[in-house]
């Protein structure tokens, strides 16, 4: 493999989708880094835009298990996915909720988070494909306080090394100092209190002044003045706000409770640019935050900006993750 350009796999989806589309597209729209090299992944099996079939879910599960096999055997430095059709998937056996979840899996990786970024805003998702019935009782402090160190780690790897990271309530105002439930006092305060303490001890930070970083003046305690420095996480925030003050510019970062809280602000701001990416994998692994789009398959009216998004995430964070392993190894890439 080239020590200099990192090897990106791209995966087609279900090729009944936009999937070939938009990958052929943004290849050739110029706005891709040519620092990397590209790998398609994936056929075409008598494929007709717009009618998915069991066979095209069943060449974009085989697309997922070759580009996962290739990453794994140190093949490719960074894989893209294209869209799959969930219940097209289910047909053929796929157990997984989505493609987060295959490649935790495959990985052998257990630590492991969604997250979506955009120009302005990145949402990290605590729980992920379940009803939101079962948001309640799936909530635990254990589990913010694991996908908030992932997106932690995610923003510095993006050399935001003084990241702040707003964490959202889960009820309307953040429970109205538990007037509205008390999730945010019970267990949102705690893991905010326990991220602060951990991220202070990481960097150095005195202990007290990390914890001051919990309360977010929304009723589950004030705001308190501390070396901002530490002001890493704070929060529970009144969800009703968040993502405006965070596009405003005031937090790099929103740890949200469920699914829909994170996904409608960030694609309502980004929906043509929006990218997933799966924290904690050996490798990156991105995708377009949009779906198959079989109704616009073959209509040549599909937009790649999100592939495009995707793709320069790839290869940006391939190239990070490249230098960072030669530093290791005590050399520098040419």
């Amino acid at each position: 493999m080239s020590t200099t350009k990192p090897r990106i796999g791209i995966t087609l989806g279900d090729c009944a989708g936009i999937g070939p589309e938009i990958v052929d597209l943004a290849l050739k729209s110029g706005r891709v880094p040519d620092s990397a090299e590209y790998v398609v992944i994936g056929r075409q099996p008598n494929c007709h835009p717009g009618e998915p079939t069991i066979e095209t879910a069943r060449a974009a599960a085989a697309a997922l298990e070759e580009a996962v096999t290739l990453a794994r055997r140190g093949k490719l430095d960074a894989i893209v996915t294209g869209p799959v059709h969930k219940a097209r998937m289910y047909d053929i056996g796929f157990k997984f909720p989505g493609q987060t979840e295959f490649f935790a899996q495959r990985c052998g990786i257990k630590n492991f988070a969604m997250c979506l970024t955009a120009e302005k805003i990145t949402v990290a998702l605590v729980t992920t494909h379940i009803p939101l019935r079962k948001v309640p009782d799936a909530l635990k402090q254990s589990e913010i306080v694991r996908v908030g160190l992932l997106l932690t780690d995610f923003l510095r790897s993006r050399s935001k090394s003084a990241a702040r990271i707003a964490v959202a309530g889960l009820n309307p105002h953040a429970g109205e100092s538990g007037r509205l439930g008390r999730e945010e006092i019970d267990i949102i305060a705690p893991a905010i209190s326990e991220l602060s303490a951990i991220r202070s001890r990481a960097d150095g930070i005195g202990e007290t002044e990390g914890k001051a970083a919990m309360g977010s003046g929304e009723r589950v305690g004030q705001r308190a003045s501390f070396n901002p420095q530490s002001k890493i996480f704070t929060g529970p925030h009144s969800p009703d706000t968040v993502f405006h003050r965070t596009i405003e510019g005031e937090f790099d970062a929103v740890l949200c409770m469920y699914h829909d809280q994170g996904l409608i602000p960030l694609k309502l701001y980004a929906f043509h640019s929006g990218v997933n990416v799966t924290l904690g994998l050996p490798f990156p692994r991105t995708s377009p935050d949009h779906g198959t789009a079989f109704e616009i398959a073959g209509k040549g009216i599909a937009r790649p900006d999100s592939m495009i998004a995707a793709i320069n995430l790839a290869v940006e964070l391939a190239e990070k993750q490249k230098v960072t392993k030669s530093a290791r190894r005590g050399h520098v890439i040419s």
